[in-house]
């Protein structure tokens, strides 16, 4: 199925590519959608098509931007990570504003899930890359500074499984990550499965709506650095 999905998003990304300039994709859902292993699928595929050396694509994740743990403590954070004030917002979203007009390289962060933490510079963007797939839970919301970035983006696609199916894995995350089955599903209840019903409720309209989750849900935008470890 992610292969019939990839092949309509990057159709849709070559019907908007934007002639001159750089074509900005959001591709968005809630925590354990998928969207992560679609983005990556995404630009893999276009890159396979590219016969230069520079990218054709690059993925920018908003996860990048998480608040450091240290700052998310002090300001009593830490259990909430991964909700939309857990990161710097307004940073992501000028930085992608920033890619839109960029006639130089640029580097964004990339987040270390095993250390949980950030790393700068991590991810290159070449000047000559025509397109960037930025992917995250909440670039589509309508609040600010979400709402900010309506205009950068050529092409929209979000992923939408339904609740039970999201609660369902979601709590298979944190058993994947050491909890049991009861102390998982209460994580997810806590924290994830509200992240997810905000994005699900309050995310603008996408160019492309896609309701097939897909299965790579180790990737997790709310795993917090006390995670307890499977001994």
């Amino acid at each position: 199925m992610i292969e019939q999905d990839v092949e309509r998003v990057c159709n849709l990304i070559n019907t908007r590519t934007q002639v001159g300039g750089r074509t900005i994709v959001a591709i968005a859902g809630p925590p354990a959608s998928g969207k992560s292993t679609l983005a990556k699928a995404v630009v893999e595929a276009l890159n396979f098509q590219q016969q230069s050396a520079t990218p054709c694509a690059t993925l920018v994740p908003m996860d990048g931007y998480h608040l450091d743990n240290t700052v998310l403590e002090a300001r009593g954070l830490l259990a909430k990570k991964g909700a939309p004030e857990t990161f710097d917002a307004f940073g992501f979203c000028n930085a992608v504003k920033n890619l839109h007009v960029a006639r130089h390289e640029s580097f964004f962060p990339k987040f270390d899930r095993q250390r949980d933490l950030a790393i700068a510079n991590a991810i290159p963007v070449h000047p000559d890359t025509p397109v960037v797939v930025a992917e995250g839970n909440y670039l589509l919301m309508q609040s600010d500074p979400w709402s900010t970035l309506a205009d950068i983006f050529a092409v929209t696609v979000f992923v939408n499984p339904t609740l039970d199916e999201l609660k369902t894995r979601l709590q298979q995350r944190w058993i994947n990550h050491g909890l049991d089955p009861a102390a998982a599903l209460q994580r997810a209840l806590g924290n994830d499965l509200p992240n997810a019903e905000r994005v699900l409720k309050n995310s603008r309209t996408a160019d492309l709506t896609l309701n097939q989750s897909y299965t790579d849900i180790g990737a997790s935008n709310t795993l917090p650095a006390h995670t307890p470890k499977r001994t």
